[in-house]
């Protein structure tokens, strides 16, 4: 038996992530496969694009929303009475 044994194709046979594009679905079988963060297949320029613009658009978004929220922190910060020194106690 060779190291290399292949059984052929079950009946059952299960997806495998380099089948099909990951934007449009369509079949990666003989064709080009432009990839994308490792592991993720596309079968164009176009549609590797079009996912890293959407990936880019949600983190500025999550970007953005961090750093509303930091202002708000630091916004409500002067409202608060804050006091320091020492207490003695005997």
């Amino acid at each position: 038996m060779s190291a290399y044994y292949y059984p052929g194709c079950s009946d059952n046979y299960e997806a495998h992530y380099l089948d099909s594009c990951s934007a449009c679905g369509k079949s990666l079988h003989n064709s080009d496969i432009f990839m994308y963060r490792g592991n993720t297949p596309f079968c164009s320029k176009e549609c590797r694009q079009e996912q890293m613009e959407l990936d880019e658009s949600r983190e500025k978004k999550l970007k953005s929303g961090r750093s509303l929220r930091k202002s708000d922190s630091k916004s409500s910060t002067p409202n608060k009475t804050v006091r320091t020194g020492i207490v003695t106690v005997s």
